[in-house]
């Protein structure tokens, strides 16, 4: 006897490509859609975050606001400092010139009239 040809050989062969096919279909409009999605929500995530980043810049422009008001005064208020300390330094040594005069004139008092006012 002769071998014998399967007869389906043919029949097994094609469905397995025929599938591979509609599996390889069916996995690229997958992938498309999975895509579609991930793309729909990447640009949904951009929007969010632009609207954080411009609620940043908000922000940091009212601190930079906010830090120059308070580097003003605090200027203003190291100015009149420095004004106020230099009025109590001039009048400290206004103090000891003054006193240096009091122990001349005490000097001169006990010298020519013998009194003195300790």
């Amino acid at each position: 006897m002769a071998p014998s040809k399967p007869k389906n050989s043919r029949a097994r062969q094609g469905p397995s490509k025929g599938i591979e096919k509609l599996l390889s279909a069916q996995t690229t409009v997958i992938l498309h859609a999975v895509d579609a999605r991930l793309s729909a929500q990447d640009k949904k995530f951009e929007a969010r975050f632009d609207a954080i980043d411009r609620r940043f810049d908000a922000v940091d422009k009212r601190f930079d606001k906010l830090e120059q008001r308070f580097l003003e005064k605090l200027n203003n208020l190291t100015n009149t400092l420095d004004h106020f300390l230099k009025r109590l330094t001039d009048t400290e040594e206004e103090f000891v010139f003054m006193k240096h005069d009091v122990n001349r004139i005490k000097a001169v008092l006990r010298g020519k009239l013998g009194v003195s006012l300790d």
